[in-house]
């Protein structure tokens, strides 16, 4: 019993072993599952059950023929690289077969396809007006659907060249882009300087502007500090003129005294000295200065008259002696 079930375990091993491998880095392992092509998502596959094909890309290099619409003749270089579509893998296989290459039959169907288009493309265009760009997006509209069509994917579409079969048309048409590039340039060098004219010019303005602002901001201090010297003067003029209102009124307060009382004078240091010269030489001629009191005011009139009786007195006094 044991044995038996054995030689049916070792049988199990050697028919799996037999069948069944390991799924390599870029294989894509097929199988048709209710008529539809459609791949293992697992590493592990039965080989007799299964078609191997390699995920591999496909890229072609084609020069096509074309003429515009007045009938000049181009050839258009161009590229396509292109790689299996998982997703509509039984499309590609339905196209190509299981046998063979797969991706380079759907490659030389698309080739040919891309040919047309741009045969399409350009016959609508005048030879001005051709470029690369607007030729790759015209292109890349066409194929908008190719991997539902094809099974594939395309990586990558390029336009390598535009050249006019005639070599004097295509020397013509070099140096018209010789010309129209650097037409471009000067036109950027000419943007660039009135550009820069532009900033200096504002840089100016503003410059101006700020020192326009800065002589009025100066004006302004000047005029304030004006203003309170102004009002400092007229400060100093009236407290002047205080001043003097009250020696006015003191000399005034001091002539009502002397006319009421005139010996008031006999306490003045002039009188003192006088009259202690006046007793100590007899012959003496004292001179009193008057330095003190000058000017013509009434006061020092009064004091005149006043030191001329003391004379006139003394000298008569001397006389009588």
């Amino acid at each position: 019993m044991y044995e038996i079930a054995a030689g049916i375990v070792i049988c199990i091993l050697a028919v799996l072993i037999f069948e069944y491998r390991i799924k390599k880095p870029g294989q894509i392992v097929l199988f048709e599952s209710d008529g539809k092509v459609k791949h293992r998502t697992s590493n592990l596959y039965a080989r007799h059950f299964s078609v191997l094909m390699q995920n591999k890309t496909y890229t072609a290099v084609s020069t096509v023929e074309a003429e515009t619409k007045k009938k000049i003749s181009l050839n258009v270089k161009f590229s396509v690289t292109l790689s299996p579509s998982l997703e509509h893998i039984d499309k590609l296989i339905h196209i190509a077969g299981w046998a063979g290459d797969p991706i380079s039959d759907a490659g030389n169907e698309i080739d040919v396809m891309l040919q047309g288009y741009i045969k399409e493309f350009i016959d609508t265009q005048e030879l001005e007006d051709i470029r690369s760009k607007h030729l790759s997006e015209y292109l890349s509209k066409k194929l908008a659907e190719v991997n539902q069509q094809f099974g594939v994917e395309i990586i990558s579409l390029t336009i390598q060249s535009i050249e006019p079969t005639d070599k004097k048309i295509s020397e013509a048409i070099r140096q018209k882009e010789v010309t129209r590039i650097m037409e471009e340039t000067e036109r950027m060098n000419q943007a660039a300087r009135i550009n820069t004219a532009q900033v200096k010019l504002h840089a100016d303005e503003e410059i101006l502007k700020a020192e326009h602002e800065l002589s009025l901001k100066k004006l302004q201090l000047k005029e304030a500090l004006a203003g309170k010297e102004a009002a400092l003067e007229l400060m100093k003029l009236n407290e002047q003129m205080k001043r003097d209102k009250i020696r006015l009124a003191i000399e005034k307060e001091e002539m009502s005294i002397l006319q009421d009382n005139p010996e008031v004078l006999l306490l003045s240091p002039q009188i003192a000295r006088l009259a202690e010269a006046s007793q100590n030489m007899k012959n003496a001629k004292t001179v009193v200065s008057l330095g003190d009191f000058t000017g013509s005011s009434k006061v020092v009139e009064t004091l005149r008259d006043f030191i001329s009786n003391i004379f006139h007195t003394v000298g008569e006094k001397k006389k009588d002696a």
